[in-house]
């Protein structure tokens, strides 16, 4: 028989914790709704409970271990932390992937937390869960999201102020961001002066700031994260791509081939074959934004004029010397997908970088044949 309860503290009945198996938990920011199932496969508690540290200690610490399916979201990283420190086995299910929840047409937190709880005793593959890093992974790589949240706010403003100057029939000549607020004021408008000058003040703190950021990443890579002296051989991979492809991922030992990388960071193509139709498509686009983004900026710097000659810079131009729409495109985003396979072996085996690797082993091959 289904027990509807309201969790507080120090109200849990222990006796039909001992029953429970499996509990759904679907998170929400002030109070979360749970779904007990027994070993039975029947319901045994549902109710809600605060989504805090003290409420979760509440009713998951007197209980058993017990497997516990949450989905990912703002909240999942600090209660999976707190739920597997009370000896539980925390399942975190890609939202993404968890379609049967999204396409329900009667969606509520209770039958969401049924769900949760019923797809985790059934097969917890089903939940396609995901890896949470660490509180310390997850403090740092707050430094470099704060660090791109200013860089975008400043662009914002960067874009605001040549778009008035614009729409008064005038133009600023090109500069670098980083220098924007200095060479702007001199070109400014006088009509526009005082609708502007703040705005120019308050990019000159955003650049300050982002230095600051810079310099901290710097430490980072340096004190903290000395793996990332072995990616940051590769020219064109700095420490802000280097400590974001080591935070995000975690663990190189997570992946048991490099190739896999590249899938997990969404720069593979998606597929879509029924019988003979096997249509191109574009990129997946999954896992994390931040560091796929990064890593598309580091193989553009690759392909540019600055890149040194390697066999990444090689491989992209010759994507791009097939031509066709978008090639320039495709050629950084193949770039991209081969250096994720590239950092993540430097990562795991701790190797000197060859820039040409590839075609010196060929060049050997070829030398063998012909003797």
């Amino acid at each position: 028989m289904k027990k509807i309860i309201r969790v507080k503290r120090g109200e849990v009945d222990r006796e039909a914790g001992r029953k429970v198996a499996t509990v759904g938990l679907d998170l929400g920011d002030r109070f979360s709704q749970f779904c007990a199932i027994g070993v039975d496969g029947e319901i045994v508690q549902e109710g809600r409970l605060p989504t805090t540290v003290v409420g979760l200690q509440g009713y998951f610490g007197p209980m058993g271990s017990v497997t516990v399916a949450i989905e990912t979201g703002t909240h999942s990283p600090w209660v999976s932390r707190v739920l597997s420190s009370l000896g539980h086995e925390v399942l975190v299910a890609n939202s993404r992937k968890l379609r049967l929840i999204y396409e329900n047409r009667r969606k509520r937190d209770r039958v969401d937390a049924r769900y949760l709880a019923k797809l985790a005793r059934l097969d917890p593959e089903l939940l396609s869960p995901v890896h949470h890093r660490s509180e310390l992974a997850q403090r740092d790589l707050a430094v470099l999201r704060s660090r791109e949240a200013l860089v975008s706010a400043r662009t914002q403003m960067v874009n605001h102020v040549r778009g008035s100057v614009k729409s008064m029939g005038s133009r600023l000549a090109k500069c670098s961001t980083r220098s924007f607020h200095k060479q702007a004021g001199e070109q400014m408008p006088e009509a526009l002066k005082e609708a502007l000058s703040p705005i120019l003040e308050t990019i000159a703190v955003v650049t300050e700031q982002i230095k600051g950021f810079d310099r901290r990443i710097e430490v980072l890579a340096r004190e903290v994260y000395p793996e990332a002296q072995r990616l940051m051989q590769v020219k064109g991979v700095g420490a802000l791509t280097a400590l974001a492809f080591i935070l995000s991922l975690g663990d190189p030992g997570r992946f048991g081939r490099s190739r896999t990388v590249g899938a997990y960071l969404g720069l593979v193509p998606a597929t879509d074959s029924s019988g003979e139709s096997d249509p191109q498509l574009r990129i997946t686009k999954q896992g994390d934004v931040f560091l796929r983004r990064l890593l598309v900026g580091s193989a553009q710097y690759i392909l540019g004029v600055f890149g040194e000659d390697c066999d990444l810079r090689r491989h992209g131009l010759r994507i791009a010397e097939r031509g066709g729409k978008n090639a320039r495109k495709r050629a950084a985003v193949a770039v991209a997908r081969k250096l994720s396979v590239l950092l993540h072996r430097l990562w795991r085996t701790g190797e000197a970088y060859q820039p040409l690797y590839n075609t010196q082993a060929r060049q050997m091959r070829g030398q063998e044949k012909v003797a």
